[in-house]
């Protein structure tokens, strides 16, 4: 349904008229700088472009008071002297003569951008706005912000749509302690902000900035300071500050530009992909418009860009999450399991043994790869060092700004997004216009070739499927397609995947991740030199053999499934950084079309969207077509009601965390995000949610 760009150029009008070092920073070249680069990469043009419009006074009145409403309107009509006066009565607050015209085009234009995600007439969009609005509180400014253009935004979706669950994603690097006082007691809003506090010493120096500020009233466990978590929304709102990306004055963060696209990336998952980003904060203009184009490149489903450097969290994050998870267990059932299936998370005792809360570790035989510095990726990147190298250990020094934005961050767009390749075109597969079902195949001598050490590849239907599958793979590894489906016999989906593994390593893979679910046996002659990283979900027991061949059960419930995907899969993933990914779905394999499409939807992220999907030739057209339609950019559906992971899975889960820990330092991060898909583990509040997760 495409992706809309909400703007309007008088919201440059406002700008500082004295001198004042806090508040020069907040300048109207923010947005023409993040503007003219949207139209220099051509994502501009791609968008619905809608003007803004002024929000009302009874849409103002919403959230503010209309005393403090009838205060900034009457800036219209003061002088330099008095304005600067009004400003010094709040904190970090210039006022303009323009200011009461452009803080209601700000709000106005987060309205527009909610109709028209509501109503259908786009998927999602970005509101490139000033003033910004998360520190605005209900009668006063603070913090550059008028308006709350986001809680407005959010209040204006329960009035006029009746949306009853909305998430508010905040990473602006400040707290938006605006819109926490505003949601802190309204369970239908689920408040989630990522910022720097430095315990209290970073603005805007407030303790209901931490972890333990959890809500209030019938708004306890609503509010979230720090981690991903569970509400299953129906709207994603995004206070999208870009503060902490690299080179910010404010921040004085490192957050590259990718890491955006990988934030907008992780959200697109929900809400059926209904999500509004609203610009808050970002005050290095470079860093500003680069984290804006990759924002935007995302929300119109371009893949995101492989993100550089070592993906090992820092002790103070651990800290962190590990006190905001705390904080949240009461009021979350899923965190509440992890807690009662050890009692020391992530012990390292087999699920068959009783946890007695102390460290088994398993040694693992693990010979890393060596890393060459003459090494590059396809992206021209070089390979990470593998986890368990000695740099795990040690402190890498940042880069510096302009090393990393002189980089080119946007990945060139590939003919073809998203290819399907079966072995007869099948009149009842639907697919998107842009999506193409593949014709060409490999040279028959060379799928002979291959196909040889294979008995279950001699039959002929099993080599016209193989020869599909070459001639995609080369196509992807080529960079002529991004993205695609191929089809095998179920006899042969083995052997069939142990020849796409083979195939992507000798022809430019560097590192590939290969996700088997289903009763899919690890190919005999795989290596364990950390080319590959095997994870086969739905094998019969946990088991590691070693860091880059991992085995677990396919979990019973939904809940476990999403435990199993960001507790496991994604850290591993993220860890390994493959530059080509393999999701084969196996005999017995048990998903339904929605958790296949959210598996291949998450994995998207990974290898800049480049993901091959091997499904068995007798699956329903339906399961091709929803994954055709993940895979080139669209929102997987709702997985629907469902229930928490089951204890088994969860112990299952935690014993091969405890086992790869060591090696993959991703994995630190402990189960804390795996509750913001699950709906059926909502916060029982006396019947109000309903479901099975009372």
């Amino acid at each position: 349904m495409g992706t809309a760009l909400v703007y309007h150029e008088d919201m440059t009008a406002t700008r500082l008229l004295w001198d004042d070092p806090e508040c020069e920073i907040e300048r109207p070249e923010r947005l023409t700088a993040a503007l003219d680069r949207l139209r220099q990469r051509g994502l501009e043009q791609r968008c619905l472009r809608l003007s803004a419009r002024e929000a009302s006074k009874e849409e103002l009145g919403l959230v503010h008071s209309p005393e403090y409403v009838s205060l900034v309107r009457k800036t219209q009509v003061l002088g330099e002297e008095e304005l600067q006066a009004l400003s010094g009565q709040f904190d970090a607050i210039y006022f303009h003569p323009s200011t009461f015209h452009c803080a209601r085009l700000a709000a106005g234009a987060g309205l527009q951008l909610v109709d028209a995600v509501l109503t259908g007439a786009v998927q999602n969009g970005l509101a490139l706005v000033r003033p910004p609005g998360h520190h605005s509180q209900r009668a006063a400014a603070n913090g550059f912000c008028v308006f709350n253009n986001v809680a407005i935004a959010a209040a204006y979706a329960k009035q006029k749509h009746g949306l009853h669950r909305i998430l508010i994603v905040d990473w602006d690097v400040h707290h938006g302690q605006g819109i926490q006082y505003l949601f802190e007691d309204d369970p239908s809003v689920l408040y989630f902000s990522w910022h720097r506090y430095e315990h209290g010493r970073f603005w805007p120096f407030l303790r209901e900035s931490d972890a333990d500020a959890v809500g209030r009233g019938q708004g306890l466990g609503f509010t979230v300071n720090l981690p991903w978590n569970q509400f299953d929304p129906e709207l994603v709102l995004v206070s999208a500050g870009f503060d902490s990306a690299i080179g910010d004055p404010e921040g004085q963060m490192q957050a590259t530009p990718e890491c955006f696209a990988h934030l907008t990336h992780l959200l697109q998952v929900l809400a059926g992909g209904r999500v509004c980003a609203m610009l808050e904060g970002g005050y290095h203009l470079e860093s500003l418009a680069e984290s804006v184009c990759m924002t935007v490149q995302t929300l119109l489903g371009d893949p995101a860009p492989p993100l550089s450097g070592l993906m090992v969290p820092c002790q103070s994050a651990l800290e962190s999450i590990q006190s905001a998870r705390a904080a949240q267990a009461p009021y979350w059932k899923s965190l509440q399991l992890q807690g009662q299936c050890g009692q020391v998370l992530g012990c390292r005792i087999p699920p068959q043994a009783p946890c007695s809360g102390y460290d088994s570790e398993l040694s693992l035989d693990v010979t890393p790869v060596p890393t060459s510095p003459s090494t590059h990726s396809p992206e021209g990147r070089p390979p990470p060092l593998l986890p368990g190298g000695p740099m795990c250990k040690a402190a890498v020094p940042a880069p510096a700004p302009s090393s990393l934005l002189d980089q080119p961050c946007l990945c060139p767009a590939p003919s073809v997004r998203t290819t399907v390749a079966l072995t007869a075109p099948d009149i009842t597969l639907v697919l998107p216009p842009d999506v193409i079902q593949q014709e060409g195949s490999a040279l028959r001598e060379e799928t002979e070739a291959w196909a040889r050490p294979h008995e279950s590849l001699a039959r002929e239907e099993a080599l016209t499927a193989l020869g599909k599958l070459l001639y995609l793979l080369d196509g992807m590894l080529d960079g002529q397609v991004n993205s695609g489906i191929a089809a095998t016999p179920a006899s042969a989906a083995a052997a069939t995947l142990d020849v796409a593994i083979q195939r992507g390593l000798s022809h430019g893979a560097q590192r590939l991740l290969c996700v088997a679910l289903g009763q899919l046996d690890r190919p005999p002659d795989l290596a364990h030199d950390g080319r590959t990283l095997w994870l086969n979900i739905g094998g019969k027991e946990a088991a590691a053999l070693s860091m880059f061949h991992v085995s677990t059960p396919l979990p019973v419930m939904t809940g476990g499934f999403l435990s199993c995907i960001l507790g496991l899969v994604l850290p591993l993933a993220y860890g390994f950084q493959p530059d080509l990914v393999l999701v084969a779905l196996g005999p017995g394999h048990g998903l339904q079309g929605p958790h296949a499409a959210l598996l291949a939807a998450m994995l998207r992220g990974l290898a800049g969207g480049r993901v091959l999907a091997l499904l068995e030739e007798d699956s329903t057209p339906q399961l091709a077509g929803i994954l055709a339609r993940v895979l080139r950019g669209e929102a997987p559906p709702s997985l629907g009601p469902s229930s928490v992971a089951s204890p088994e899975d969860v112990q299952a889960l935690m014993y091969l965390r405890g086992q790869l820990e060591p090696q993959w330092k991703m994995l630190q991060v402990r189960l804390i995000a795996e509750a913001w898909l699950c709906p059926g583990a909502r916060l029982c509040r006396r019947g109000r949610w309903g479901g099975q997760g009372k």
